[in-house]
């Protein structure tokens, strides 16, 4: 019904002394530990942010939403071709910038810089994916890429 406890220590020994035999080492043994609470780890401090950090954190949230602001008002032809590609180019550098916004506020704890730099991404987003969708006919629309 009830077996006596097994004798761990002894059991373990045997298998080290079997291991020594024929030429392994045994494992070291972990450190003890402690049981109950002790103190936590410490945390790593916070980078350190400066001035010149939280500047450059706004110049580029304020980048990327004048990128954002201006896109709509494109001045160029971009139905196809070259034009469709240099306004592509346009919608990557404000997706560089807001990527690169969003991580400065993430990295500088700026909540509100890094919310605005996301909503910036989603709109970069939006407007790649105006242009894609009629061009690979998941649109009502539909458009091309090259121009005919």
């Amino acid at each position: 019904m009830s077996e006596p406890p097994r004798n761990w220590d002894k059991e373990l020994a045997d298998i080290d002394r079997a291991m020594a035999k024929h030429g392994n080492a045994p494992l070291p043994a972990p450190p003890a530990s402690r049981v109950g609470p002790g103190p936590a780890p410490a945390r790593p401090a916070p980078p350190a942010t400066r001035g010149h950090h939280i500047a450059l954190t706004w110049l580029l949230v304020l980048l990327g939403v004048g990128l954002a602001v201006a896109i709509p008002f494109w001045p160029y032809a971009h139905a196809c071709g070259l034009g469709l590609g240099g306004y592509f180019a346009a919608i990557l550098a404000l997706l560089i910038v807001a990527v690169s916004a969003a991580s400065s506020g993430w990295r500088h704890r700026r909540a509100f810089a890094h919310v605005v730099a996301l909503l910036t991404i989603l709109a970069g987003l939006g407007y790649a994916a105006a242009e894609v969708l009629p061009r690979i006919h998941y649109a009502q629309q539909s458009a091309t890429w090259l121009c005919p």
